[in-house]
């Protein structure tokens, strides 16, 4: 109610405008018209392993792509909230390195939009940054968003129940099979953590995800501490690159 309150008041001193194109808008927390036209919004049929479109085939609930046939994913179900294109890429952008935070609320509707029914109860659980890298960032781009979409499900935020072990170099540029080499024992579950995410369902959080190297290397530790289910989502996925 504060700050409802506050709001025109923020708008008067900091007009609300597209993070995306500097045009005037109604309020702090979209996107203009027209920028909300150039995000990709993963539609019907698509692979429910990875969110691969699949023109020309009729959806189902189990429909995959041929590369999740040939090689089934180790997760139990993927959503994205929009596919990755230049308008998702600058949004990133601007929230992790440009430092917009704020978008965080805006990014997880997105994702909170396209999420299945989530039965029983279920832990968020966020992508790690090694601390040096949170030191230098300021915060954990992944652990905003999963405080968002526990905001918005009602499911429990555990915030920490993933560490990174040792600090991983940039992946970008690496191939699948590098990438996969940089993160192998680079992440592990939170040891305080461990009764919390025995037995449990997970809902694991990233804002881009392209190969899955690294919710690969997540899963595996959640699957160590004992996880049941893990589901995964994200703000953007790349479907046209090996890498991550």
């Amino acid at each position: 109610m504060f700050a409802q309150a506050l709001a025109p008041l923020i708008d008067l001193v900091y007009p609300p405008r597209c993070p995306l194109c500097g045009e005037a808008i109604a309020d702090q927390k979209g996107l203009c018209l027209a920028c909300w036209s150039e995000l990709v919004i993963p539609g019907d049929p698509a692979c429910v392993a990875c969110q691969r479109p699949l023109p020309g085939i009729a959806a189902g609930e189990h429909t995959q792509c041929a590369n999740c046939l040939a090689e089934p994913p180790r997760h139990d179900g993927m959503t994205a909230g929009t596919l990755y294109n230049d308008a998702s890429r600058k949004l990133v952008l601007a929230y992790k390195h440009g430092r917009k935070i704020a978008l965080a609320p805006m990014l997880a509707r997105l994702i909170a939009a396209r999420l299945p029914e989530l039965d029983g109860e279920w832990l968020l659980v966020p992508v790690p940054l090694h601390r040096n890298r949170l030191w230098q960032r300021g915060f954990n781009q992944s652990a905003l968003i999963a405080r968002e979409l526990a905001r918005l499900t009602g499911h429990d935020l555990l915030v920490d129940g993933l560490v990174r072990t040792r600090s991983t170099p940039s992946l970008g540029g690496l191939g699948r099979g590098d990438r996969a080499n940089a993160l192998k024992d680079a992440i592990a579950p939170n040891a305080v953590r461990a009764a919390q995410l025995a037995g449990s369902q997970v809902l694991l959080v990233d804002d881009v995800m392209t190969s899955g190297a690294t919710s690969d290397a997540c899963l595996s530790a959640l699957r160590e501490a004992g996880a049941a289910q893990v589901r995964i989502a994200c703000f953007a996925r790349v479907v046209d690159d090996d890498g991550e």
